[in-house]
This record gives structure tokens, C-alpha cells and sequence, in this order.
């Protein structure tokens, strides 16, 4: 199975209330960086089989840009297994849920979604079951990360920054015609 994991994107400063935080929306930023992470995905040819969010607002929002601009037609499923309350063992009950499908997007929260990236490739670069280091992998808001999971053991294939996407997407954009002088 490929695993991509979705940082949500932007969704401006963090409420005090957190009745209110659950219902906090992507921002302007947010929104756009979601609809260049798609034309990426696009070029790249990826497609997803099944998408899984978190219920909170924002990470729905992202999952539903990436998917409708990806092409993908289906239902996305809520799962509490991506809240920032989840825990590891609920995480991998959903990795277990998802395994009949090959390309699965999921979309999280930090920190639990890195922690949760870290433990999947930390266990599998362990040279002994004794070892608990735990890998560290900085995912900023609308960062992805690809991760192949075969036969139980986890390599990160890929981790694109929002910074990276930003900078293809307006590269990709210019005119690729040669400015000439009108003297």
C-alpha cells in the first residue's frame, strides 16, 4: 500500500475555545495551497483509492480540494483515528482497515499525525526490536508525505514541503516564451 500522509492545510490562528477550533475553516492560504498540491499530484499522475480525514473542519476541507481536484469520485471517510486526541494503536487499526486499497490519502492533525509518520518509519528502520528510537520528520501545514508500506515495513518515499510546492507551481506557470526587447 502507498501511504500519503496529509498535513492539513492553513486554517489562520488556533481558537481558545476549542468547541470553536473544531469548526475552524482553511484560510485563503490554505485553500490555495490545497489546489496546487492537486495540479502537483496531477503531474505526477497520482491518484488515490481512498481518502480518510480527520471530523475536524479543516482537515475535511483539505482532503476534499485534494480529492475532487485529484479526480477522485468517492466518499471520503471521517475517521477518529486522525483527531490530535488519537492515539498510535488507533492509527494502526485504520492502516489495518485500509490495507485491501493501494493508494491511500489520509489527512491529520499535529502533532500526532508526525508522531504517528515517525513511529510507522521508526519501526521499520529499527535494527532490533529493543530499539524505540522514534524518527523525527517536521511536517508543516500542507506538507505530504509518501510512505510504502510492504509487507509490514514502512519507507518514506517522499516528503514534499509546502515551500516546494509553492516554488513548482510558480515555475510552472510563467511563460515559457524568451523575453525579447521591443527597441
Amino acid at each position: 500500500m502507498n501511504l500519503f500522509v496529509l498535513r492539513h492545510a492553513s486554517a489562520g490562528v488556533r481558537r481558545a475555545n476549542p468547541l470553536l477550533d473544531v469548526k475552524r475553516p482553511l484560510d485563503k492560504d490554505g485553500k490555495t495551497h490545497c489546489l496546487q498540491l492537486a495540479q502537483m499530484l496531477n503531474a505526477l499522475k497520482t491518484s488515490f483509492d481512498l481518502v480518510v480525514s480527520s471530523p475536524l473542519k479543516r482537515s475535511q476541507q483539505t482532503a476534499q480540494l485534494v480529492a475532487t481536484e485529484t479526480g477522485y469520485e468517492q466518499h471520503i471517510l471521517i475517521s477518529n483515528a486522525l483527531l490530535p486526541t488519537a492515539t498510535y494503536g488507533q492509527f494502526q487499526g485504520l492502516l489495518r482497515d485500509c490495507s485491501p486499497y493501494e493508494n491511500v490519502l489520509v489527512v491529520g492533525h499535529n502533532p500526532n499525525i508526525t508522531a504517528f509518520l515517525g513511529q510507522l518509519v521508526g519501526a521499520a528502520s529499527a535494527d532490533d526490536s529493543n530499539s524505540h528510537d522514534i524518527v523525527r520528520i517536521r511536517l508543516r501545514k500542507g506538507s505530504l508525505a509518501r510512505v510504502n508500506l510492504q509487507r509490514g515495513s514502512a519507507v518514506l518515499q517522499s516528503l514534499l514541503d509546502p515551500r516546494i510546492v509553492r516554488s513548482v507551481y510558480a515555475t510552472s506557470i510563467k511563460s515559457s516564451r524568451r523575453k525579447t526587447s521591443r527597441k
